[in-house]
């Protein structure tokens, strides 16, 4: 098959992790596969350097951004629909994110039946990894997302999701609902996280942070940004540092909020409880996950977030805000899941581990057998290529 791919950014996230692997995999099927996408602007970092020798044909339309731009969103509509038409003039558009999915399904969709004109060729399929709108944003701005997405699911064949969370709620907003929808786990780089590192390297990352060799840590991997919850962390660790005098958290990633977060630590003078790292390539994240004991997420807003199975591969005990698709891989087995927002819960729950080693390692292991199938790589392409054949068999 000619498959085109379009992302937004290639930046450090889970959609764009989920994006290089399907095209990587798919490649190695002989499978013909151009990625298209913008330039990695702000503060994330980038993934370019994962498509070296990957396979495929990269692509950059330095007009796409994050951003609304009407003028650059023309062009790069043009730009597109100049790619697909006299270049690559595939059989499926796959698209990503919110503004590629836009751009590149309307792009696609006026091709329809021009490269091949006795079918519905080029077939689109778009992947809901996350959805624009949601209920910590402005009511009418929601209104004009679901608006749009809805304009975009009638240029739209089939429907992908990260979790059947995103499905149900894309539904429930009247999106698509004429349209098939598949489920397909967001696969992860396993090996990476199932080979534990050795006890010296463990030892020297966690010197590296001013981490106690003894310490418990608490780790949490997202960006300092809005409603990725790091407040609600904060809080349970004034509390539960009074309780423990071995704990410590560490947070990774780096964001807009990142000032705001330090001088949130300084107010509550948790300074030598809670250290940073920044940013961190993604091949340095299993060290760190494996360097922790508890792994804590607390955002308000994922599709499903990718680094709740990553835990769960390096065989750790996970806390988890009920949002969206976490409740398709934490229960009562292989974590904690407690109400968005509920701090008394969140820190119940993180003390119930510190307090009980054995808990841990039996939620960890279990959590580990739970997602090793799910969250396979070949697991989700061959998902997808099932979805891409079915479309060109008309079914």
């Amino acid at each position: 098959m000619r498959i085109v791919h379009i992302i937004t950014r290639l930046i450090l996230g889970g959609a764009q992790e989920n994006t290089l692997i399907t095209c990587k995999l798919l490649a190695q099927r002989g499978h013909n596969v151009t990625l298209i996408t913008g330039p990695a602007l702000g503060p994330e970092g980038e993934l370019f350097h994962q498509t070296t020798d990957g396979g495929y044909e990269v692509i950059i339309l330095n007009s796409m951004r994050r951003a609304i731009l009407p003028g650059k969103d023309i062009l790069t509509y043009l730009q597109l629909k100049k790619l697909l038409l006299r270049k690559l003039r595939p059989d499926i558009i796959h698209t990503h994110s919110a503004k590629a999915g836009i751009l590149g399904r309307w792009a696609g969709y006026s091709l329809k039946g021009q490269l091949e004109p006795t079918t519905q060729k080029p077939y689109i399929v778009h992947t809901i990894h996350g959805l624009a709108f949601h209920p910590y944003q402005n009511p009418l701005l929601n209104w004009l997302y679901i608006a749009v997405e809805k304009s975009a699911a009638k240029r739209t064949d089939a429907f992908l999701s990260v979790a059947d969370a995103m499905t149900e709620k894309a539904r429930a907003a009247g999106i698509g609902l004429d349209k098939p929808y598949t489920t397909a786990y967001s696969a992860i780089d396993e090996p990476m996280f199932l080979n534990k590192p050795s006890e010296e390297e463990i030892k020297a990352f966690r010197q590296q942070y001013g981490i106690p060799e003894q310490a418990i840590v608490l780790t949490t991997v997202a960006r300092l940004a809005e409603l990725k919850g790091h407040e609600y962390i904060i809080e349970s660790a004034k509390r539960l540092a009074a309780r423990f005098e071995n704990c410590h958290w560490l947070f990774i990633g780096d964001g807009a909020l990142a000032e705001r977060i330090k001088r949130q630590i300084k107010t509550a003078s948790l300074n030598r409880r809670v250290k940073f790292t920044g940013l961190l390539p993604p091949e340095q994240i299993p060290l760190a996950i494996h360097s922790s004991d508890i792994l804590v997420h607390c955002s308000l807003r994922e599709g499903l977030a990718r680094v709740l199975p990553q835990a769960m591969l390096c065989a750790k005990p996970v806390v988890s805000f009920d949002i969206d698709g976490a409740k398709e891989v934490v229960n009562e087995k292989t974590g904690f899941l407690v109400e968005p927002k509920d701090v008394d819960g969140l820190t119940e729950a993180c003390a119930k581990l510190i307090e009980n080693p054995r808990l841990c390692q039996t939620l960890g292991q279990a959590g580990l057998e739970s997602v090793v199938e799910k969250f396979a790589p070949y697991t989700m392409v061959n998902t997808i290529e099932q979805v891409y054949q079915k479309l060109l068999q008309g079914k």
